[in-house]
């Protein structure tokens, strides 16, 4: 069935701040609750309204994807350090593969 999309997007985008109503189920927010924010669609959306983009083909790979499992304690260290931890986490490997050498 194909998706219909009924909202009157125009009468949502007309909508002032005051014209919403707020209560405990739907709170005000501020700017500071938006700082990590991003905008996520369904496929159906992102085909019909928004020009997709696939990522190219990584001409030299240089990394492999794989599934491993690390103790979830290991996974938070690294996680709470931000954005980046994967990348830091594949550092740490790289040190310790240079001090082990066999």
């Amino acid at each position: 069935m194909p998706h219909t999309n009924l909202t009157d997007w125009d009468a949502v985008k007309a909508l002032t701040d005051a014209d919403i109503i707020h209560d405990d189920d739907s709170p005000a927010t501020t700017e500071a609750d938006w700082g990590q924010a991003f905008v996520s669609h369904s496929a159906i959306e992102l085909h019909t309204e928004v020009a997709h983009r696939a990522r190219a083909a990584n001409k030299k790979p240089r990394k492999q994807q794989v599934a491993v499992r690390y103790d979830a304690d290991v996974l938070a260290a690294f996680r709470a350090t931000g954005k980046g931890w994967q990348t830091r986490m594949n550092d740490a490997l790289k040190e310790w593969l240079s001090e082990h050498k066999a």
